[in-house]
């Protein structure tokens, strides 16, 4: 599983032209799934998600995750981030998830932080969408849990 996390003033998913979900400071996330992902997993990196400190503290440090400010979330699938860009001019996505693995993998991921964190919208797994954002700082991090499964 990857999440690329980005802290953002703002963010927002389209599809078609029609705003699905917007969020105010806080963090987008995109979410990838990479085939043998399981459950424990997504429980494992829902937390990290949830207490990430990306945010600064009165000392201008990075100690306060998106609990600690109430921000808001925003997560996005995305299963480009499974890609595998080791070499050529093409990526090839044979680490990424099936697509029905992706999507329940999506579903229960969703839930579960939805359950633990009321600020968070959603993307439409499988939908062209456009992605606006402010990025703060920048500050973009990436998580990925094990890779055990690159073989």
């Amino acid at each position: 599983m990857i999440l690329l996390l980005q802290r953002v003033s703002r963010a927002d998913v389209s599809i078609a032209g029609n705003t699905i979900a917007q969020i105010g400071r806080g963090i987008l996330a995109l979410v990838g799934f990479e085939r043998g992902d399981r459950q424990s997993e997504l429980q494992r990196m829902g937390k990290r998600l949830l207490n990430y400190r990306l945010f600064s503290d009165a000392n201008g440090k990075m100690n306060l995750s998106i609990q600690d400010v109430q921000g808001e979330l925003l997560l996005v699938p995305q299963f480009t981030l499974a890609a595998d860009t080791s070499q050529g001019n093409r990526p090839g996505f044979s680490y990424a998830a099936a697509p029905d693995d992706g999507l329940r993998l999506f579903q229960i991921f969703t839930d579960q932080i939805q359950q633990n964190y009321a600020k968070t919208e959603c993307g439409e797994f499988g939908a062209d969408m456009q992605i606006g954002l402010i990025n703060d700082g920048p500050v973009t991090f990436w998580l990925q849990s094990a890779k055990a499964h690159r073989t």
